[in-house]
């Protein structure tokens, strides 16, 4: 196999996995890791791959890429759903519950249909029409809409000032140990930051898609997370870095 072949090879595993440890990549291609090495570090170095410690990641998307709701509904559903799930379980019958704007906490809003008593606020057009349709008491707030259909912008934040709420259900656009949770416009991050503090509770619903990834705005820092459920995606060392900093990590689909 050519230089030029065996990184295209590296791209390739690298994408469709989303990142691959070297050895694993040298074991794929009959390599050795010192040239596994060199290839990530010239594919890194033309953009086409990031460089991870011990491997390789694809690409990060630009820190202000918000992709629609349309969009991002059809990624990583699985995971998603399972994750949905579990963050369901853990709103109480006649609690008051806060869902932001994400496909994710719209999977878990549609499971929240079969908790009798709750009242709902969020700053989600996709939640409050599928929550209004079941009959749901569901406060919406007010705001600039985004991409992702969420509100955003001072109105929320206002409106959010007003209300006390059990629970928070918090959708990622990235997650980061350094960063925190953070979001792609400043308006997106600072109506997150005013969800948060209207809850007593905050549940953070993230897939392990969005590890190591960063918007553009940090909304909280994971620090200030009392739950954070992901899926098995995550890496046993991501977790080890999650677990130091949130009340909890729930795992879809393990034991927690």
């Amino acid at each position: 196999m050519l230089a030029e072949e065996r990184r295209q090879a590296v791209v390739d595993l690298v994408r469709t996995r989303g990142a691959a440890r070297l050895a694993d990549l040298a074991e794929a291609l009959g390599v050795s890791e010192m040239t596994v090495r060199r290839d990530v570090a010239e594919l890194a170095a033309r953009g086409l791959l990031d460089r991870v410690h011990g491997g390789a990641m694809a690409p990060r998307a630009a820190s202000t890429d918000e992709p629609g709701f349309a969009a991002k509904s059809a990624l990583h559903v699985e995971a998603k759903t399972a994750i949905a799930r579990e963050a369901a379980r853990l709103v109480a019958p006649g609690t008051s519950v806060a869902v932001s704007a994400g496909t994710t906490t719209h999977l878990a809003a549609g499971l929240l249909r079969e908790v009798p008593g709750l009242t709902v606020v969020t700053n989600s057009l996709p939640v409050a029409d599928l929550l209004s349709a079941a009959d749901r008491q569901v406060l919406l707030v007010g705001g600039r809409r985004t991409p992702s259909r969420a509100l955003v912008g001072p109105l929320a934040v206002r409106a959010l000032e007003a209300v006390n709420v059990d629970v928070l259900l918090l959708g990622a656009h990235g997650l980061d140990p350094r960063r925190g949770l953070s979001t792609p416009t400043l308006e997106e991050a600072e109506t997150d930051r005013a969800l948060a503090r209207a809850a007593r509770r905050v549940v953070v619903l993230a897939d392990s898609s969005r590890w190591r990834v960063a918007g553009l705005a940090t909304a909280l820092p994971l620090e200030d997370v009392d739950v954070l459920v992901t899926d098995a995606g995550l890496p046993p060392d991501a977790r080890d870095e999650v677990a130091e900093r949130v009340g909890r990590l729930v795992v879809a689909g393990e034991s927690s």
